[in-house]
């Protein structure tokens, strides 16, 4: 067995530069040897459920959330945080709202690094696969969710807590991947398209329930017709967006599933790039031309168009409804520029109309590891207690979100809110129509992959969509060397060729060094060794 090199550096004094040569020969041996058998490799160390609750240790759990300006969501996030704190005593919960997803995830991230991570976090599963590559950042949640004394439904649980089987299935199997549940759903919502009927009619056209792609486009163009003084025929203004999409993201990623077209793999692989999205890319860049269509980041909101009469299809969150329409409580435009008109809530347009498909989304919960196993409990617990019946159905009230629990769908309280659509601000009527848009529809929901980088290629799909828009109203050209031009952008701006194929743990999945690599490295080694084995046989002769 070859010595340690810590057993040769207890020799003697006098072994000279030949003991110091043997060591560092000895220790460039070993970081080879570890590079050669862990390269690519990350442990992750386990968290194991204590036994015990201890209510003696004062614990503060820090909570990251997210709330849109919206004082009901506030005062949810506040009486969780109070009520949880009188069944735990020694539990102290303190709220961090934001009010923007990106900013959480810039903040964890740098947070990260100093080990100064939130407890508790409102987050996206593509903003976990990132987080992960920090090693032992994120808890997986596996042995808490099924711990029978502190998990899901558990005994020693000190709320009425929903078991696993009473989360919606679909919803948590988008907390699972890379082998693990690294976060609960707390909230979820899709992408609806509320329409002025008004206008669609005024053009000759009649609203089916389902809308395809084609009809969309068609009427579009169709308000994009001016009278002699410039103004839109079909709203007598000096402005007329037919068709404002709020997330590119989205729009990029729900088209080409409707296709089944390429985005990226579970592995990481990412395969945007092809014919069907240079179609699709054209296309966009046709009506954007024409005036017919544009985006969030080109015009602003398109909640502030619709309600002004200067808009016909939106697109936008299910949650954002009690913005969007005729009579929207949370509306931000001044009084005098909104018109009336029926407001309809419809899926986004399809390719196949007897295949829908519709993006998932919403907020998820993870939790941060922590030294102290009794402040993850905690956070555990408090991560537990957002799924309580009042904390969601309470939450699902303030917007267009629906609750993620069975249990809570199911109660009387759930019930009698959906029924009373139309009748307050409360029960706004878009607003309960969005909401059972995405309850009759959860089977039609979809989710992309998620790996290190899947933040990134989301990104860079709005990105495509944004660049053709600009570029033609630009008066630019969208053909296939400019979309070849903008693939090669897009790759290096996103950094997309540094993680396609790389998996949920980046570096994870790189396998073993290159045989070239190792030989270097091993050549290196020889001569090291044969240093020092000489610089020992001359300090023996010295002896």
């Amino acid at each position: 067995m070859m010595p340690s090199v810590s057993s040769f550096m207890k020799k003697p004094h006098g072994s000279g530069h030949g003991m110091k040569r043997l060591g560092a020969g000895m220790l460039l041996c070993a970081c080879v040897l570890a590079l050669t058998a862990c390269h690519g490799s990350k442990d992750t160390k386990s968290f194991s459920v204590p036994e015990t609750f201890d209510e003696s240790d004062n614990i503060t759990v820090t909570f990251w959330a997210k709330n849109d300006t919206n004082k009901n969501q506030t005062a949810v996030y506040e009486r969780a945080a109070n009520e949880f704190e009188k069944l735990y005593p020694n539990v102290d919960v303190n709220i961090r709202l934001y009010t923007d997803y990106g900013k959480i995830y810039n903040d964890v991230i740098t947070n990260i690094s100093t080990n100064t991570t939130p407890n508790v976090c409102i987050t996206y599963p593509d903003h976990i696969a990132t987080y992960l590559q920090s090693e032992d950042s994120v808890v997986a949640l596996d042995e808490l969710m099924s711990d029978p004394v502190y998990g899901l439904g558990g005994s020693e649980v000190r709320f009425d807590s929903p078991k696993q089987e009473e989360i919606i299935p679909k919803f948590l199997e988008e907390c699972s991947f890379a082998g693990h549940y690294y976060a609960l759903p707390y909230m979820r919502s899709t992408e609806a398209c509320y329409v002025n009927r008004d206008f669609v009619e005024k053009l000759g056209y009649t609203l089916p329930d389902v809308m395809t792609w084609d009809f969309i486009w068609e009427v579009s163009e169709a308000a994009t017709a001016k009278d002699a003084d410039g103004n839109y025929i079909v709203n007598g203004q000096k402005t007329m967006i037919p068709f404002i999409y709020k997330s590119t993201d989205n729009m990029m990623i729900s088209m080409l599933k409707q296709l089944d077209a390429g985005y990226s793999t579970d592995m990481g692989e990412i395969n945007i790039f092809n014919d069907t999205t240079a179609g699709i890319l054209k296309e966009i860049a046709s009506h954007g031309k024409t005036g017919a269509f544009s985006t969030f980041k080109i015009s602003s909101y398109p909640a502030n168009f619709l309600n002004a009469g200067q808009c016909i299809f939106a697109i936008d969150s299910t949650a954002g409804s009690t913005w969007m329409g005729a009579g929207a409580p949370l509306s931000d435009i001044a009084e005098e520029n909104k018109v009336e008109f029926e407001t309809v809530v419809l899926p986004i347009p399809q390719y196949d109309t007897s295949d829908p498909k519709m993006i998932s989304q919403g907020p998820s919960i993870c939790i941060f590891n922590k030294e102290d196993p009794q402040e993850v409990l905690a956070s555990w617990l408090f991560a537990q207690f957002l799924l309580t019946n009042d904390i969601q159905i309470g939450y699902a009230e303030t917007e267009g979100y629906v609750p993620v629990t069975s249990k809570a769908r199911e109660t009387e309280e759930y019930r009698e809110y959906l029924s009373l659509s139309g009748t307050d601000d409360l029960h706004y009527k878009t607003k309960i129509d969005a909401t059972k848009l995405l309850l009759d529809n959860t089977d039609y929901t979809f989710v992309t992959p998620v790996f290190n980088g899947s933040a990134s290629l989301r990104d860079a799909a709005g990105a495509l969509i944004e660049n053709v828009v600009k570029k033609v109203r630009r008066k630019g050209t969208v053909d296939d060397a400019y979309i070849e031009e903008l693939y090669a952008d897009i790759r290096g701006l996103y950094r997309l060729d540094r993680i396609s194929g790389t998996g949920i743990n980046g570096a994870a999945d790189l396998g073993p060094l290159p045989a070239q690599s190792v030989a270097l490295l091993a050549t290196i080694v020889v001569a090291w060794i044969c240093i020092g084995v000489a610089a020992f046989f001359k300090y023996l002769k010295k002896r």
